[in-house]
């Protein structure tokens, strides 16, 4: 059997390329197809993989600054030629899935997210921290592009969904049933400590736009309550200008000082909008309650009442409502845990390899065309 593997580009370390890492580890010989590679961006152990790239690799620039290309993509991808290939896997947050394909060959594609700069440019805009009128100069190429992108969604025949947000917009873009698969979490790396937490909320990430730490700030800023804010961006300095006394910017920290902070908190802030989000399920994992905005993937990987809390305006008064009364001793460190190891590694292996094998067997019929 020829088994190839499709992703959208390798310049860059994120949860597309958490997911890449293990399709590479279910199936080490498919060869990896995708756009770009740059070597010294990525992990050292991807030097040994067999990654294929097209022309786009060769662009001026492009390993650094790929967005400005990104209307080239759907050329690159519908220019890979896998024919002879027996099965097609693609990782897609882009264009990837558009590669060519011998008609009836199956073609599972993991969807990460249907295209968002093309089908939610002002919401990929404002995410990016760009402006709306940017979107409005590129309504004709997004006209084209979503023709493209829809075309090529129609050819996929087993589509899988990250979460059931991702599912919803699969059926409203695509006009597709798809399957539902978490991605995969390291869920042993972060553990409870046995202790007691201590009196101070936590939040980890990027601080760019989306991810909405100016709420978690104000609302401690508001209620007096200790915030620790780990991770850096561009939007840092704007940040610690709005933060009062008792909220603290750590900067980058090493893995093990996330896996203490975890374990160590009253609970975990996570006030922006995502389409799954590893790090509600890494604080659970330690045993620690998730205070989220209740949409996208948190609806997913949080439980209220149970493992944490949700807040359904993203508004600082409704997170500080929620801060105010939490209360860490409701939550049961167990409880925590055993949630997020329904999203474990060995969970991914063992759901993503059925799917294959029942696809390959003609047992998983082709995701339904919604209409």
């Amino acid at each position: 059997m020829k088994l190839a593997i499709v992703h959208d580009w390798l310049n860059q370390i994120g949860g597309a390329e958490d997911v890449l890492v293990e399709l590479h580890r279910l199936y080490p010989h498919a060869p990896i197809f995708t756009s770009i590679y740059a070597p010294d961006k990525m992990p050292a152990f991807m030097r040994s993989w067999d990654i294929r790239t097209n022309w786009l690799d060769r662009l001026p620039g492009i390993h650094d600054h790929h967005q400005p290309y990104l209307p080239f993509y759907p050329l690159g991808f519908a220019q890979t030629d896998l024919s002879a290939c027996d099965l097609v896997i693609s990782n897609k947050s882009g264009f990837c899935h558009g590669v060519h394909i011998r008609p009836g060959t199956p073609h599972i594609c993991y969807c990460l997210t249907p295209t968002r700069y093309v089908w939610m440019p002002d919401a990929y805009l404002e995410r990016e921290g760009r402006g709306r009128l940017l979107s409005l100069g590129l309504r004709p190429l997004l006209a084209w592009l979503r023709r493209w992108d829809y075309a090529a969604a129609q050819r996929v025949t087993h589509f899988v969904a990250i979460s059931t947000a991702i599912r919803d917009r699969i059926r409203r873009y695509y006009h597709r049933d798809s399957r539902l698969i978490f991605p995969p979490v390291d869920t042993e790396r972060f553990r409870p400590n046995g202790k007691r937490p201590e009196p101070f909320f936590f939040s980890l990430g990027r601080l760019i736009p989306y991810k909405r730490v100016d709420l978690a700030v104000r609302a401690c800023n508001k209620l007096g309550a200790k915030l620790l804010v780990a991770g850096s961006g561009r939007d840092r300095a704007a940040l610690e200008a709005l933060a009062g006394p008792t909220v603290e910017f750590l900067g980058r920290v090493s893995d093990a000082e996330a896996e203490d902070l975890m374990a160590r908190c009253q609970a975990f802030l996570f006030p922006g909008l995502e389409d799954f989000g590893i790090t509600p399920l890494q604080a659970q994992a330690a045993g620690r309650p998730v205070i989220a905005y209740g949409a996208g993937g948190a609806l997913d990987t949080v439980i209220p009442g149970v493992t944490g809390e949700l807040f359904y305006e993203q508004t600082v008064d409704a997170l500080a409502d929620v801060i105010a009364r939490f209360d860490p001793d409701r939550y049961d460190p167990a409880a925590c845990r055993a949630n997020a190891r329904r999203f474990s590694i060995p969970r991914f292996h063992r759901e993503f390899s059925t799917l294959v094998e029942d696809v390959l067997a003609g047992r998983e019929p082709p995701s339904l065309y919604l209409r």
